[in-house]
C-alpha cells in the first residue's frame, strides 16, 4: 500500500555533491587561498620596508644626535699625543681619513676636574667612525663606534669667525674653534645628505 504525499525515489538518498561542485567549491577554495598568501606577503613586505626605513632613521638620528652633542661642548684645549707633542684644541681635515679631533667638555667620567674627553671622526673602509679616548693626552686606545655604512663620499668644511668656509681647520692660534661645521655625506642606503653643526654651544 502507497502512503499518501511524497515518495521517495531510490536515488534520492544516495545523492551527494556533484563533480561540478566538487570543482567550484576547490577552485573557490584555492582562491580564497591565494588571496590569504598574497596578503600575508604584501604585509611582510610591508613590515621589512618600515624596519628598514626606521632603522636608517635612526642611524642619521644617531649620527645628527652625536656631532652636535660632541661640536655644542667643544672646548678650546689644546692635548698631546702619545709622543708628549702638543696639538690644537680643533684639527679638521676636509676628506678621508681622520676627519676631525678635538675635546669636548660633559664626560662624565672625565679624567680631570673639568670632565673633559677628546674624540675624533674619522672615515674608514667606507664607514664613518666616532673615535672617543679615555684620556685627554697621550696615546690610549680609543672606543670605536660605527655611525654610518656604505660611504661612497664625504666632505667636511669649517666656517671661521669672519665667516668664511674652508676643508681645512689648521689656524695658527692653537686654542682657535670654528663657528660652524658641515659634513656632507653620500651614501649607498641615504644618498646624500648636508648636515650644520654649531661648535662650542655648550659653553
Amino acid at each position: 500500500m502507497r502512503e499518501r504525499g511524497f515518495t521517495p525515489s531510490r536515488g534520492s538518498a544516495q545523492q551527494g555533491f556533484t563533480l561540478i561542485e566538487m570543482l567550484i567549491a576547490l577552485v573557490i577554495f584555492g582562491m580564497l587561498t591565494a588571496a590569504g598568501v598574497a596578503l600575508l606577503t604584501v604585509s611582510a613586505r610591508t613590515q621589512e620596508t618600515s624596519d628598514r626605513v626606521l632603522a636608517e632613521l635612526g642611524e642619521i638620528r644617531r649620527l645628527d644626535a652625536l656631532l652636535t652633542a660632541d661640536l655644542a661642548q667643544a672646548a678650546a684645549r689644546p692635548w698631546r699625543d702619545r709622543d708628549g707633542r702638543p696639538q690644537r684644541a680643533f684639527t679638521g681635515a676636509g676628506t678621508g681619513g681622520s676627519l676631525m679631533a678635538f675635546v669636548r667638555r660633559g664626560w662624565t667620567t672625565g679624567d680631570d676636574a673639568s670632565q673633559l674627553q677628546r674624540v675624533g671622526y674619522r672615515l674608514e673602509g667606507g664607514r664613518l667612525e666616532r673615535l672617543a679616548f679615555s684620556r685627554v693626552d697621550g696615546g690610549t686606545e680609543a672606543a670605536i663606534v660605527p655611525l654610518l655604512d656604505g660611504v661612497r663620499t664625504l666632505r667636511v668644511r669649517y666656517r671661521d669667525r669672519a665667516g668664511a668656509w674652508g676643508e681645512i681647520w689648521d689656524p695658527a692660534n692653537g686654542t682657535q674653534l670654528p663657528i660652524a661645521v658641515e659634513l656632507v655625506t653620500d651614501s649607498e642606503r641615504h644618498g646624500m645628505i648636508r648636515q650644520v653643526f654649531v661648535v662650542g654651544t655648550g659653553r
